[in-house]
């Protein structure tokens, strides 16, 4: 398998990300596969790998590249903390809804070269919300877009990610947790609403689960659901991804 640590010029910066594929030059089904809020760890580069493994050419970006280019969390991760509540609110706040989308546009026309057409891109945590606008942005060069037990998707403000929906032409899939304090049961349903408005195709679902369940070595790792998460995320990828 190809495995390299590659570097991407973006609009504010150099910006370092890990790129996986089969062996040989392609081209492959492509995905832009976002990192959870806490950044890029050893969970992440397990799932990067396997979807790899199953035959697609993966971009894993190191999001926080306007701030750090190592760990995002050198100390660990644990939100009860102020500390990291603290470091979070300094990584997240140049991913203003403008940021997410141009850095969507630098890493797909990164990652267009070794695919074989319209790419997918799967977000987790914090970055569910990356996903969906970044199909916003990409219009139909993403056919697929999914999200995992992601928080904010639907809000009251003027730049809640739910409104970029218009803009979407990919297919959608989001995986909620249950008791999620980022996504709880009744903004899951206004979401829900908003989805059915759009109009376009998409899968809604929550599982039995709690927020965090895919990712290998987390506390709340729960393998039977993250089985589940992994195989609809490639059945996704399978029917949408020439």
């Amino acid at each position: 398998m190809r495995d390299e640590e590659v570097e991407i010029e973006m609009s504010d910066g150099t910006m370092k990300a890990f790129f996986r594929a089969p062996d040989g030059k392609g081209p492959w089904p492509a995905v832009l596969h976002y990192p959870h809020g806490p950044g890029i760890d050893a969970g992440f580069h397990a799932m990067t790998k396997r979807l790899a493994g199953d035959g697609y050419a993966v971009l894993m970006p190191n999001i926080y590249y306007r701030t750090t280019s190592g760990p995002a969390f050198p100390v660990g991760f644990d939100f009860k903390d102020p500390k990291t509540r603290e470091r979070f609110m300094e990584l997240t706040a140049p991913l203003t809804p403008g940021a997410m989308e141009r850095d969507a546009l630098s890493y797909l026309g990164w990652l267009g070269q070794y695919a074989t057409g319209a790419m997918g891109v799967v977000g987790y945590c914090f970055t569910g919300k990356m996903a969906l606008r970044s199909a916003a942005a990409a219009g139909p060069n993403i056919a697929a877009a999914a999200s995992f037990h992601s928080g904010g998707l639907i809000t009251d403000g003027s730049d809640s990610p739910h409104l970029v929906l218009p803009r979407v032409t990919a297919r959608l899939y989001f995986g909620h947790a249950t008791n999620d304090a980022g996504i709880p049961a009744e903004a899951i349903s206004r979401f829900e609403v908003a989805l059915k408005a759009w109009g376009g195709r998409y899968e809604s679902e929550t599982y039995p689960a709690l927020h965090g369940w895919t990712v290998p070595g987390g506390h709340v790792y729960d393998e039977p659901q993250a089985e589940r998460h992994y195989a609809k995320l490639t059945a996704l990828f399978a029917e949408t991804l020439n």
